[in-house]
């Protein structure tokens, strides 16, 4: 039995995840998880990065700082566990990203976090840096997920649409005889959480309990809906220095001050619901039940599965506790799973979701 580590901290700059799976012969089971929380001082400072707003020193720094918060989380896991470095095989970090830009004349993506420094803090092989393969070979670099998705999650009973809400929401789209699809719908909590904060000084809506008590803008959830993005054709990926403040305030301001703060909320959940409603519908077909399972932190929020029940009535809305997967660390048991598939030399992209030319195996190996 091998036994690989996910790390994940994700666009919604919450916490880091971390998850342990055990593989024998591809039989995969996720043994435990632990969530630990992004530091606020950290979390500020990476949130001034997808501004724009940074030096070449605060990127070296925070380089290195977050290899250090990797490595405490793993070695807190491993001690709540009774394991030791030794008995791990990798680790696969997906590392913070901070800017990504697949489209253009220099297509590139950048994630923070010393994986060779990692690996001699832990003690353990450290995979790393796995969107940029997949971005050499003609690629989006992501989402990556989906592979994992479609080993964990299809059932040929079902269509099934895997929706991780994190800081930008992302898809697969998984049903027999067909491709494995996916991409970013577009904003999950990022607007939200920057609203919120804006407004009430929380880091998130709990619940969604502040936009239920406000009213969907219909003409601002179109105005939102225009844009460019949500008007592109897969493969297409996003992040938070697309969808951020500034994007949000220019959507703003051809609607004055007279609109609620709760009721750009409500809106505002709203769009994150409806940018992927409305790829889901355009994807399923009649010939088999279709279910939604949700995963990262907006599965929580009950507002937002209300607007998914009411947009999709005939499908089965559901978290991926389902599958007996925790919603909170799919993706890093995601990261665990593309580590297993580099420490074998195995293909761990899917082209129909990225645009790359070729399957290839994700990830630079760093060892202590």
């Amino acid at each position: 039995m091998a036994l690989f580590i996910g790390i994940m901290s994700g666009t919604s700059l919450d916490g880091v995840d971390v998850s342990l799976l055990s593989i024998e012969k591809q039989e995969m089971r996720i043994i435990a998880s632990l969530g630990l929380p992004m530091p606020n001082p950290l979390r500020q400072r990476l949130s001034a990065l997808h501004q724009g707003h940074t030096s070449l020193l605060e990127l070296g720094q925070l380089n290195e700082e977050l290899a250090f918060l990797y490595a405490d989380a793993v070695k807190k896991f491993l001690e709540k566990q009774n394991l030791k470095s030794k008995d791990i095989s990798a680790i696969g970090c997906h590392g913070q990203t901070v800017w990504h830009a697949p489209q253009g004349d220099f297509p590139f993506t950048m994630q923070l976090g010393n994986h060779q420094l990692l690996a001699r803090l832990c003690q353990i092989p450290c995979i790393g840096d796995f969107r940029q393969k997949d971005m050499a070979y003609g690629g989006q670099g992501a989402p990556l997920v989906p592979a994992f998705h479609q080993d964990v999650f299809f059932s040929p009973q079902w269509q099934t649409a895997v929706l991780n809400i994190g800081g930008i929401s992302n898809v697969s789209l998984l049903a027999t005889n067909c491709p494995v699809l996916g991409f970013d719908t577009g904003p999950g909590n990022a607007l939200m959480d920057l609203w919120i904060e804006k407004q009430q000084g929380k880091s998130y809506d709990k619940n969604g309990e502040w936009a239920e008590k406000g009213q969907i803008l219909p003409e601002l959830l179109a105005h939102f809906l225009q844009d460019p993005y949500f008007q592109l054709t897969p493969p297409k990926s996003t992040g938070r220095e697309y969808f951020n403040l500034s994007w949000l305030n220019k959507k703003l301001q051809n609607f004055g001050a007279s609109v609620k703060a709760c009721d750009v909320q409500a809106t505002l959940t709203a769009l994150t619901a409806e940018c992927s409603v409305q790829a889901l519908k355009s994807w399923a077909t009649e010939d088999k039940p279709c279910r939604l399972l949700l995963c990262g932190g907006g599965a929580k929020n009950q507002f937002l599965r209300k607007l998914f029940q009411k947009a999709l009535p005939h499908w089965l809305i559901a978290d991926t506790s389902l599958c007996h997967i925790d919603p909170d660390y799919v993706e890093a048991a995601a990261f665990a799973w593309l580590a297993y598939r580099r420490w074998h030399q195995l293909p761990s992209n899917l082209p129909s979701v990225t645009g790359a030319s070729q399957a290839v195996s994700l990830g630079v190996i760093y060892y202590p």
